[in-house]
């Protein structure tokens, strides 16, 4: 199942040569009404930061400019390029490994939230502080039987390099409370636990994480100012009609807040804001049969969308067909009504989707891959077999 393209994609792809292929195509007008209609589903005292791992692009940074309330940034290279893009928003740094060099160029920067994922880390950043800047620490909580066994990826509730155990909690509390660590003010807690949970798992989570929080808080007798329950919100590539709920999830916080006055929240989605804004547009090279089963090779793959390969799943899709057909041999087409989309690789993975059904797919045949605006083109490997890199289109 494949979500339709927005009008003013269509036109353009309308207008695009073979030699333009393949492209990369955003909406931001769709973008903006998107991230608007998130933002209002969320009460006051939340805060909407936006992951900008998932999708760096200078254009979809600036199109989120005053709908978001900040930018999560993960290296030194994310920090410079979100600092120069939207230069006056609030920056959170978070991320493991942190190195001396990017702790103290973010400082020089002025960012002055941080989360800290280790004792290491927070002694690196009181030895480089020179003004006061905000601390949550990253918890590693334990979580209920079975709670993310399904989830697409789960970054905390078992042994993982993010963030720190309770116990490792406690200690970085007791450190922040003695002398070394006077310009870091701790502010709360950040538990991102896990990628790809619906409204209700998440609230399920974020209440937990703000409980396991407030006893924390109490039992230390520190001002619980702040929680981040992080992101991850559930995107699913079967069925692109399916979003997030954020009004049942935003009337969630809501509750949750009203029982601890005072406390701000903050999450800090990427992929359930920007993978409905995109779009990889292609066409068929060759189709052929082995084995009994359709193959198209498409121009690209996952060298520039990489995002089915890693999750194991196949991008939704619709075809465009093309009707001229410039040679005198016969065109391959899918006789089957199913096939593999793979692309231009030296290597078996090189799929997009897999054993897919369609109506008619002929080589020339155009195809539009949808969701492809979050860990696709900037999370794959470019440089293997040096194909040209794909266009970027930003429309509105």
């Amino acid at each position: 199942m494949s979500a339709p393209a927005t009008p003013a994609v269509r036109a353009l792809l309308d207008t695009l040569g073979s030699e333009q292929l393949p492209s990369y195509v955003y909406d931001l007008a769709d973008l903006r009404e998107h991230v608007g209609a998130v933002r209002a589903a969320l009460p006051e005292r939340v805060e909407l930061y936006y992951a900008a791992k998932a999708n760096p692009e200078a254009p979809i940074l600036a199109a989120l400019s005053g709908l978001v309330d900040g930018y999560e940034v993960s290296s030194g290279g994310e920090l410079a390029h979100v600092r120069a893009t939207v230069p006056q928003a609030p920056l959170a740094f978070g991320g493991p490994g942190k190195t001396p060099a990017e702790i103290a160029a973010a400082l020089a920067l002025g960012v002055r939230r941080w989360h800290v994922e280790s004792e290491q880390e927070l002694r690196l950043l009181a030895q480089l502080a020179t003004e006061p800047v905000d601390v949550l620490l990253r918890a590693n909580l334990p979580v209920g039987s079975g709670q993310l066994s399904s989830v697409a990826l789960a970054m905390g509730g078992r042994p993982t390099p993010f963030g720190l155990d309770p116990e490792q909690v406690e200690g970085c509390v007791r450190l922040l409370a003695g002398p070394g660590f006077e310009r870091l003010r701790l502010r709360g807690v950040h538990a991102h636990l896990a990628s790809g949970l619906d409204a209700a798992e998440q609230l399920a989570l974020a209440r937990r994480i703000v409980g396991w929080s407030a006893a924390l808080a109490e039992r230390h007798g520190f001002e619980l100012a702040e929680v981040n329950v992080g992101g991850g919100m559930a995107v699913d590539y079967a069925d692109p009609t399916a979003r997030f709920d954020w009004k049942a999830f935003g009337a969630g916080l809501a509750e949750l807040l009203a029982a601890h006055p005072g406390l701000t929240l903050r999450i800090e989605p990427g992929r359930a804001l920007t993978a409905y804004c995109g779009w990889y547009a292609t066409e068929v090279l060759d189709v052929k049969r082995s084995h009994g089963e359709d193959f198209a090779v498409v121009r690209g793959g996952t060298h520039h969308l990489r995002t089915p390969a890693t999750r194991g799943h196949s991008q939704p899709f619709t075809v465009t067909p093309v009707e001229s057909w410039p040679h005198p041999w016969p065109r391959p087409a899918v006789g089957t009504g199913r096939v593999t989309l793979s692309g231009q690789l030296c290597t078996p993975k090189d799929v997009l989707a897999q054993d897919a059904p369609v109506t008619a797919l002929r080589a020339g045949d155009r195809v539009l891959f949808a969701m492809a605006g979050a860990y696709a083109w900037n999370i794959s490997h470019h440089e293997f077999l040096m194909h040209p890199r794909p266009d970027f289109h930003f429309l509105g």
